[in-house]
């Protein structure tokens, strides 16, 4: 099970911090997608059990994402946020092998909105 938490409006160029509360066994990969109304859902940032990161082009030097394997958590940091980053964010966990934004992905938070004016 994963739990998203942190979403909320912001005004532009302000930061926010999503956190992503995962039960169960530790994820090989861990990641962030968003869903804006009317696009298709896309990858943002993931990252490995080890620590390697992948991020879409358009959050890179923006988003740092970070995870604690002890306390099974994935956390999204969004700097300099713009009205385009307005979306549902979602958390989701792959535990095979592989880990990229354009993986297969099998579990699944309910996501947190996060609105940007």
């Amino acid at each position: 099970q994963l739990v998203e938490s942190g979403g909320g409006s912001v005004q532009a160029g302000r930061s926010l911090s999503l956190s992503c509360a995962a039960s169960g066994d530790t994820a090989n990969c861990m990641a962030w997608f968003r869903q804006a109304p009317g696009k298709k859902r896309e990858g943002v940032a993931a990252i490995s059990r080890a620590g390697s990161t992948n991020y879409a082009d358009s959050v890179r030097g923006r988003f740092v994402v970070s995870r604690d394997n002890d306390k099974n958590t994935l956390s999204l940091l969004m700097n300099n946020l713009k009205p385009e980053d307005t979306a549902m964010y979602y958390c989701a966990a792959r535990r095979v092998d592989g880990c990229s934004i354009f993986l297969t992905f099998a579990d699944w938070g309910q996501g947190t909105q996060v609105t940007v004016s």
